[in-house]
């Protein structure tokens, strides 16, 4: 087959697809088969790529917490823990397990997105849409290291379906679903205050504000979300309000560098819709009254959309500002469900269908090219080394239960270290022990003095953390230190050797 056969045969293939996501009869199954492919293509995409690296820190943080989180964890809302220990109460406990569990949350995001979609554009703009959205780092690179921000993603999209739904209607259904969104939102991240500011700030502006706040839908959303989060505020208030102290004292800042940190926050987030905007401008090219009408529609149907989207990152800067914190750009991962709606939805705004089948042309290629070239970064992973040890995480849990074996056949309950390499580590034991920071304990208040001479306890640490580690061993009259030293294979080479030192300190029951 030519060149141009093989594009003409392409092209075609695109042409019945496209037909097929704007044919009202087929276009719900032929997205769900897309977004299938979207998952599995960006699984496929992490289990190569990452293959000669272990998974991130955070993410193994998220493991251990789901082995004692009930009610809430000492840093955030316990849900992200809740689903990954469901997660893995189906799924074996492998690195491409947790990859395409990280995937599913961006696609079923984008999955609302199609469906919030299909109220405010027409068929062609909605396949743009979500084409444009899969362009955004949020809904593929960034979601494959899940943590407390991505799993918002999801969950901030149906929040947002629901209340507009729910602001529409006023019907008691998509009124408590709105509080059910926003309950799981805020036992995600209590970041997501800002997704609720902000959807409050668009109801309070809209002219038809009257009419939804005389309705009983409002107070529904509000009872449910109350009763939902109740458990968790009894939660905090047991424990001194921990996690939420965390959330406000792991940045502090001053009232300049948090202004400098709002303004940062709203021009990275415009960074990283740089591409689809651009290329939209591109396929619809619009003129200053289209553009006018983007910004600012004289509908309040299109104008709620836009006070929704954008008062999100006005509330962030605010925030940011009054509690003179520091805010991180990836925090907007969760804020783009109404990105493309807002970016399309005037219709002085047009899309050729030329245009349109080329973004979506684009944003199937896209992940294909990524698996292609996964191979090859697996290899430059593997040559530049990743920080925190992130190769190693495996190797040391192994070299851990080696030398926990060799002292006691007594199972292993707990394993200690400090921060990134405890929790990356985590996911790999056997015996899912509970971990515990030998820097900041109070991280981990589910292991106390009582517990380590009881169960016993394993600790590793690199040359940098065997100082503190020594003043646990000669408290706890652990076992002389083992020196071991881990390098990582792949494709044939092997990086330059770490060296870890090992403890073991012995059950006072054995």
């Amino acid at each position: 087959m030519t060149t141009s056969e093989f594009v003409l045969l392409a092209r075609n293939r695109f042409e019945r697809l496209f037909e097929a996501l704007i044919d009202p009869a087929r276009c719900e199954r032929a997205m769900l088969l897309l977004f299938g492919g979207y998952v599995a293509t960006w699984s496929l995409y992490a289990a190569i790529a990452k293959s000669s690296q272990d998974i991130h820190s955070d993410m193994g943080e998220i493991v251990a917490w789901s082995r004692e989180a009930v009610i809430g964890t000492p840093k955030h809302p316990p849900l992200a823990a809740w689903l990954v220990r469901a997660w893995f109460s189906v799924f074996p406990r492998e690195d491409w397990a947790y990859y395409l569990f990280a995937m599913i949350l961006p696609t079923v995001a984008l999955w609302i997105t199609w469906r919030i979609a299909a109220r405010y554009l027409p068929r062609d703009k909605r396949v743009v849409g979500i084409a444009l959205l899969t362009l955004i780092p949020f809904y593929n690179f960034h979601a494959l290291k899940f943590n407390v921000n991505t799993v918002l993603t999801p969950l901030w999209a149906a929040t947002t379906w629901w209340f507009l739904r729910s602001f529409e209607t006023r019907r008691a259904g998509w009124a408590m679903l709105a509080g059910f969104g926003a309950a799981a939102a805020m036992l995600g991240k209590y970041w997501s205050v800002v997704l609720l500011a902000g959807l409050g700030l668009a109801a309070l502006t809209d002219p038809r504000r009257d009419d939804y706040f005389s309705s009983p839908a409002p107070y529904l959303t509000l009872a449910v979300g109350t009763i939902l989060l109740t458990p968790h505020v009894d939660w905090m208030i047991a424990n001194q309000f921990a996690s939420f102290a965390y959330a406000v004292d792991v940045h502090p800042a001053t009232l300049l560098t948090a202004a400098r940190s709002a303004l940062s926050f709203i021009g990275s987030s415009l960074g990283y819709v740089a591409v689809p905007l651009v290329l939209s401008l591109f396929a619809a090219q619009p003129g200053m009254t289209a553009i006018r009408d983007t910004l600012w529609p004289l509908e309040p149907e299109r104008r709620i959309l836009v006070i929704a989207f954008a008062a999100q990152f006005l509330v962030a800067a605010l925030v940011t500002v009054v509690l003179r914190v520091e805010i991180n750009s990836v925090w907007a991962i969760s804020a783009m469900t109404l990105f493309p709606v807002v970016l399309l939805s005037s219709p002085l705004v047009t899309i050729p269908r030329s245009a349109a089948l080329r973004l979506m042309a684009l944003a199937i290629v896209f992940p294909l090219v990524m698996v292609a070239v996964s191979p090859i970064i697996a290899v430059v992973i593997h040559r530049e080394r990743v920080p925190n040890h992130e190769d190693d995480y495996q190797l040391v849990a192994q070299a851990v239960e080696r030398a926990w074996s060799a002292h006691t056949n007594k199972p292993l309950r707990i394993v200690g270290s400090f921060g990134s390499l405890v929790d990356g580590t985590a996911f790999y034991f056997a015996s899912q022990p509970s971990i515990f920071d030998i820097v900041s304990p109070a991280q981990t208040p589910w292991v106390d003095d009582d517990r380590i001479r009881r169960e016993g306890m394993a600790m590793v640490c690199p040359d940098y953390c065997m100082g503190l580690m020594k003043i646990y061993a000669a408290h706890y009259h652990a076992t002389q230190p083992e020196h071991v030293a881990v390098t990582r294979r792949y494709f044939g080479t092997q990086d330059t050797p770490e060296q870890y030192e090992i403890v073991i300190i012995l059950p006072q029951t054995q």
